[in-house]
C-alpha cells in the first residue's frame, strides 16, 4: 500500500523522505527525520514507534545497518514491518518482513534507500532510485519528489495513490520541511510537487523568523506565521 524514498544530501548535510500510500495520512505514521542523524521510514502494517526508534539508533552512533539489524532482531512483530534508514554517512539499509504485502522490493543506492509493498511491479524501488541519483546537482527535496514521480511512471501501487508527503531535516533541530496531502481522489504526488513549489521560496524566511525574529521579513503580509 506504500513506496518510499529516504535519502541525503552529501552536499548539504541535509536529510529527508518522501512516500505515497493508498492509505490516507501516511507521512504522519511512517516517514521521520532527525536534523544531523538521519531518516528513517516504517511502513507495511506500520508501527509508528519504530521510525523514531531507528533515528534514536542513528543518534546514538550505529549505522543504518546494525539499526535496521538491532530492531529486526528485538521487535516481536518485525515480520509484518518493512523498514528502510539513512545516516548522515555510511550505507544505508532496508529490511522487508516475510509477511510484507503483495510485491514488494527494496533498493539501496549510495545515498538512498527506496522501498514499497502491493506494488504494481517490484521495479518501482530501482525507479524510484534510478530518479534519485539522476540529477545530483538537484536540491535534495527535488530529487526526492522526482523518486515519487518515477514510481508512479513504473507503475505505482498495485491500487490507487490517495495520500503523500515530504519530510527535510537540515540544521534546525525540527524538520524544516514538513509537506503533506492527507487524502486527495486527484494525484498526491503532483499536489505535493506543488505544495513544495509554494513552500520552497518561503522555506529559509520561517526558519529565520524562529531563530532571528528581529532580521526576519516584516510581519503582516499574508501568510505569516
Amino acid at each position: 500500500m506504500t513506496f518510499s524514498l529516504t535519502a541525503r544530501c552529501t552536499r548539504t548535510g541535509q536529510v529527508g523522505a518522501a512516500i505515497a500510500s493508498s492509505s490516507p495520512a501516511v507521512a504522519a505514521r511512517c516517514a521521520y527525520v532527525r536534523a544531523g542523524v538521519g531518516a528513517a521510514c516504517t511502513q507495511n502494517v506500520t508501527d509508528p514507534r519504530l521510525g523514531p526508534w531507528l533515528l534514536d539508533l542513528l543518534a546514538a552512533g550505529a549505522g543504518a545497518a546494525d539499526a535496521v539489524a538491532h530492531t529486526v532482531a528485538t521487535e516481536p512483530l518485525v515480520a509484518w514491518r518493512q523498514l528502510t534508514a539513512v545516516g548522515v554517512s555510511g550505507a544505508p539499509a532496508a529490511y522487508s518482513g516475510e509477511h510484507a504485502l503483495g510485491a514488494h522490493a527494496q533498493v539501496v543506492g549510495a545515498d538512498c534507500v527506496a522501498a514499497g509493498n502491493l506494488l504494481a511491479h517490484p521495479d518501482v524501488p530501482q525507479a524510484m532510485v534510478d530518479a534519485f541519483t539522476a540529477r545530483p546537482e538537484r536540491p535534495l527535496a527535488h530529487r526526492l519528489l522526482d523518486g515519487l514521480a518515477a514510481a508512479l511512471a513504473a507503475g505505482g501501487e498495485a491500487g490507487p495513490v490517495h495520500s503523500a508527503g515530504l519530510l527535510l531535516a537540515d540544521a534546525a533541530p525540527w524538520p524544516v520541511t514538513d509537506l503533506r496531502v492527507d487524502w486527495t481522489e486527484g494525484d498526491p504526488v503532483a499536489e505535493l510537487a506543488a505544495l513544495w513549489q509554494l513552500w520552497e521560496p518561503q522555506q529559509d524566511s520561517y526558519l529565520q523568523r524562529a531563530l532571528a525574529p528581529d532580521l526576519a521579513p516584516s510581519y503582516g503580509v499574508p501568510g505569516d506565521l
